[in-house]
């Protein structure tokens, strides 16, 4: 016999149900326990969070023009980040008085992690305007369209949006390929510099 599976066909005593049916037990216990901690996990990051986010301005208080970003851990909210790069964003544009609801479902979403696409979510960003508001969820993989399509799912499912709200998915690599687009640095750089030229 020169493995174990030699070994169980020669066994007639009918243990080994008892031993498969055991060991079967022992597997659902522990994927019950990983997940208990994982659950566990999520909800101390959650409470973590809501410690600091209880104490600051929600979107919807702010005038003018603002961005809020919140993104993981070594991850810039730049396009050129090494995270960012190959990946895109999901964009809802929202009318004024929905920014900061929308902004705390989707942050807990993420901190809780209802997108179920390990590792593929970058961050988002909530940037509020004049006339209206904007929210975006970044991820690492635009050329995946099964994950996009899951986060589109989970997003339009946790904003609770009416199913005619548009959403558009932008490559990062379209957006810096754009025509005249600049990043909000190099614009206000731009918008400075350019009337000191044209003066005689």
């Amino acid at each position: 016999m020169n493995n174990k599976f030699d070994a169980l066909k020669d066994d007639d005593s009918g243990d080994h149900d008892q031993n498969e049916e055991n060991s079967t037990q022992k597997d659902g216990e522990k994927e019950k326990t990983e997940r208990d901690k994982s659950q566990s996990s999520s909800k101390r990051k959650v409470e973590q969070f809501w410690r600091f986010y209880s104490h600051m301005v929600r979107p919807g208080d702010l005038t003018g023009h603002s961005d809020f970003h919140l993104f993981k851990e070594g991850i810039k909210p730049m396009w050129e980040d090494d995270a960012n790069k190959n990946g895109g964003k999901w964009i809802i544009r929202l009318r004024k008085g929905l920014a900061s609801r929308c902004w705390e479902n989707l942050i807990l979403a993420m901190l809780g992690e209802q997108f179920m696409v390990g590792e593929e979510i970058c961050g988002a960003v909530v940037s509020v305007r004049f006339q209206e508001d904007i929210i975006s969820i970044w991820n690492k993989t635009a050329s995946d369209q099964a994950t996009t399509a899951r986060i589109r799912d989970t997003l339009r499912r946790v904003l609770n949006l009416p199913p005619n709200t548009i959403m558009e998915y932008k490559t990062h690599t379209d957006s810096i390929k754009m025509p005249g687009r600049l990043g909000p640095q190099r614009l206000l750089f731009q918008n400075l510099w350019k009337p000191r030229l044209n003066v005689p």
